[in-house]
């Protein structure tokens, strides 16, 4: 069994805060300064472009995704790190729509994070081949999995509401079509218990400055199954995904392998900061993790619905259709998630009305919930909220 309690005795937590909001940003683990000032000063500093070999820099996208695999349910040697979520997705997309050419129809859903539509729609603008974009309603993509779809494009947990996709369902129901999935698991990698491999996912890719720790602007991920991962071309021919960078050949050639997912230099000091939040995940299991979220939401529902009638559950209300987040609906919802701000309970806010609270249990137990919901109590009761400092929308909400 997992020792939340020394999980969470392993990360910086600011004095009297309750920070529930690790599903847009993780918080620091303690390892994680020195861990970097060592890269920065024994590595860069002494090294300087020898660290390329002597500290094994260009294998760190390969070693790390590897550990990271072990968290998503992923083969080994499947799973290679490096660029942004949404250049992932681009790279994950192409490949998909490339290996079904015969089909026009690239399927998600409206609760899917906005930027994995835009990318969509970029792709089918350059490759103006006349694919159409089809977003339903998410309870009514099953019934839109069809001969005509070439890729389901889905992020398994709705980033407002915690909306649960029944991944390995889809997935089956998807194939049976001759359909190829990409699954974008921003919200559950470090969230809930996903098992790539045994859903027969294809494509899949993630963030890892959510759940996973790694800090702001922390490397993406992507995930090709043994079925397509020497068979995708990389639509991004990055230099390091030739199959022989060093040969500086003048032609591109994709590597073998997960090898020809890479694009540009790997970003070594983030994924310093990244292996550190790694080492504790070392220390737990994903089974016990998605146990104690459940745990955890539950008791928050029960909590907020018994102490504040104004809020709405615009989450599920069964733990096995939510992940690890819990959503209330309220018409000030902004203000009054500023007001909890304020008095140290950290959430965030979608528009256009909810307020999004994250459950961790690395750092995150029943104490914090119970003590957050009742300042949220409070905020309601006493419409602590209704003050015009509340109301300015910062940038990022």
């Amino acid at each position: 069994m997992t020792d939340f309690a020394a999980t969470k005795a392993m990360f910086h937590l600011p004095e009297g805060m309750i920070y529930l909001d690790g599903n847009s940003l993780g918080p620091l683990p303690l390892s994680a300064p020195a861990d970097m000032e060592r890269v920065l000063r024994d590595e860069w500093g002494e090294m300087l472009i020898t660290g390329w070999n002597k500290a094994d820099w260009m294998q760190k996208s390969t070693s790390i995704g590897d550990r990271i695999a072990r968290l998503i349910g992923a083969e080994t040697g499947h799973v290679i790190m490096g660029d942004t979520l949404s250049v992932k997705v681009y790279q994950a997309l192409a490949s998909a729509v490339e290996l079904n050419p015969d089909r026009r129809v690239i399927l998600s859903d409206s609760g899917n994070f906005p930027s994995d539509l835009y990318m969509a729609e970029g792709l089918i603008q350059s490759l103006d081949k006349g694919h159409e974009l089809r977003v339903v309603a998410p309870e009514e993509v099953a019934d839109n999995i069809t001969d005509e779809v070439a890729v389901m494009m889905l992020t398994e947990v709705d980033y407002r509401s915690g909306r649960l996709h029944d991944m390995k369902a889809l997935t089956q129901k998807a194939h049976d079509h001759g359909v190829i999935t990409v699954w974008d698991l921003a919200h559950t990698a470090g969230a809930t218990d996903v098992q790539l491999a045994a859903c027969k996912a294809d494509f899949a890719v993630g963030c890892t400055y959510k759940y996973l720790n790694g800090g702001p602007g922390a490397p993406a991920f992507i995930y090709v199954s043994p079925k397509y991962v020497d068979i995708a071309r990389p639509a991004m021919s990055g230099w390091l995904g030739h199959d022989a960078p060093f040969a500086f050949e003048q032609n591109y050639r994709p590597h073998t392998g997960i090898e020809r997912m890479r694009v540009g230099t790997p970003p070594v000091l983030a994924l310093a900061a990244l292996s550190s939040a790694l080492d504790v995940w070392d220390m737990t299991n994903m089974a016990d993790i998605r146990a104690k979220s459940k745990v955890l939401t539950d008791l928050f529902i029960a909590e907020v619905e018994a102490r504040c009638p104004e809020l709405t559950l615009a989450s599920p209300r069964d733990a096995n259709t939510r992940g690890s987040q819990v959503a209330f609906a309220f018409e000030d919802g902004y203000a009054a998630m500023q007001a909890m701000i304020a008095r140290g309970v950290i959430g965030d806010f979608r528009a256009p009305n909810i307020m999004r609270f994250g459950f961790t249990p690395l750092y995150i137990d029943e104490a914090d919930v119970i003590r957050a919901a009742k300042i949220l109590e409070d905020v309601m009761s006493n419409r602590l909220w209704d003050r015009d400092e509340y109301k300015i929308k910062s940038t990022v909400t």
